[in-house]
């Protein structure tokens, strides 16, 4: 069936208030971005919904991509029908054709807000209400929670029909919340840290960590193809590789084995949050999972969050492993995750690593490093990738448009 409209009902934009035209027109932008291949169709953002005009585009492409749009409680395809009963009567019939099945529950649900139209919605719902049950007679009439709610609504323009009602992304819009730095590995936890950041209204830019040749071209790809998974959410991803070659190799020279990781995460967080500042970004988001590894208990964040004041997102942090690895299949990001191309820190972790360091140890063991040159190197070599969606970075196809931060 060819839809004519998509009405848009907002997610928690309803709470927002005096900012609630803020966060809607930016809603739009992103709906507008995440849809910017169908030239022909308008948006129209209203203060209580958004009505996307398709003009001849097929619905069945632009409802997947609408579905990953942050900030979208739910969506519901339309036709638009002249204002004539009896178009109204058929085109109501085809509709509940599509989605029939004997025993549903079904009810009709009408608005009306041309009043000179001449039956009131009572009376559309009883009049669409018998037809429709003439024509599928072992439909079931429920009122609270039906199968099927064939909405009607009766506008100046003309009569718009749905019974369909497609679940949305929930959350906020991306960017409502303002930017953030993504830590991103190649693991299964920050692609799922990094999805769950976007769900609240965060922009995202994804810092990577590669140490050539410790760590090969394979999983510097594997955490692009990584990024490419968490576009759909939102246009576009700046990716930033970041070499940590010879940080990690003087690491290995200088601090005691039991320290190594936590000193190469100290250096980590200093130099993402140095990209932020750089990037006007607010936050610094990672996949940590509290006491998942031994970089991960409390007393290791104390000695790792030293290097900065800038909050930390971990929206992860209380989740069990199985919980992450369920959210990572939903995004289509496990499988990839799973690959093994090691990243630099399993390539450099301590057999022994400290589950429980000393703040005081790790900045005495850190004394013994350039940390100021070793930062300012890493930072000079950063290179920036946009990433955007349908690129493949491990099958070698995708271009690359790389340039210095």
């Amino acid at each position: 069936m060819q839809y004519t409209e998509i009405m848009v009902r907002y997610g928690e934009l309803s709470t927002k208030g005096k900012n609630r035209r803020v966060f809607i027109n930016m809603l739009a932008a992103n709906v507008r971005k995440a849809l910017h291949e169908y030239p022909n169709l308008k948006i129209h953002a209203d203060r209580d919904r958004m009505h996307l005009l398709l003009n001849g585009e097929d619905s069945q492409e632009i409802i997947p991509k609408l579905s990953h749009v942050f900030g979208i409680q739910n969506f519901s395809p339309a036709i638009r029908v002249e204002k004539d009963m009896a178009i109204i009567y058929q085109t109501a019939c085809e509709l509940v054709a599509s989605v029939y099945e004997p025993g549903k529950t079904f009810k009709v649900n009408a608005r009306r807000s041309d009043h000179d139209f001449p039956l009131d919605t009572n009376s559309l719902n009883r009049e669409i209400g018998h037809v429709v049950l003439e024509a599928f007679p072992e439909l079931v009439v429920q009122m609270k929670q039906p199968d099927i709610i064939l909405r009607v609504e009766i506008r100046n323009n003309g009569a718009y029909l749905s019974c369909e009602t497609i679940k949305g992304a929930g959350g906020l819009p991306v960017g409502s919340s303002g930017r953030g730095m993504l830590m991103l590995s190649g693991g299964i936890d920050s692609p799922v840290a990094g999805y769950l950041a976007m769900k609240r209204g965060v922009e995202i830019e994804a810092v990577h960590f590669a140490s050539p040749p410790y760590t090969s071209e394979k999983a510097l790809q594997k955490a692009k193809d990584l990024t490419v998974k968490l576009v759909p959410y939102v246009g576009s991803i700046q990716f930033m590789e970041v070499p940590f070659t010879e940080i990690q190799e003087e690491i290995k020279k200088h601090v005691p084995s039991g320290y190594l990781m936590t000193i190469t995460r100290r250096m980590m967080l200093r130099i993402t949050d140095e990209i932020r500042e750089q990037r006007k970004g607010l936050a610094i988001i990672n996949g940590e999972s509290l006491g998942q590894v031994a970089s991960q208990t409390l007393q290791s964040m104390i000695a790792i969050n030293d290097v900065t004041h800038t909050p930390i997102i971990r929206p992860v942090v209380t989740m069990d492993k199985n919980e992450i690895i369920e959210l990572a299949e939903k995004i289509d990001t496990f499988d990839l995750a799973i690959q093994p191309f090691e990243d630099c820190c399993t390539i450099f972790a301590p057999p022994q690593p400290k589950t429980k360091p000393k703040l005081d140890k790790a900045r005495e063991y850190e004394q013994r490093l350039d940390v100021e040159g070793l930062v300012r190197r890493a930072i000079s070599g950063i290179k920036v990738t946009e990433i955007r969606s349908g690129q493949r970075y491990l099958d070698g196809d995708a271009e690359e448009f790389s340039d210095l931060l």
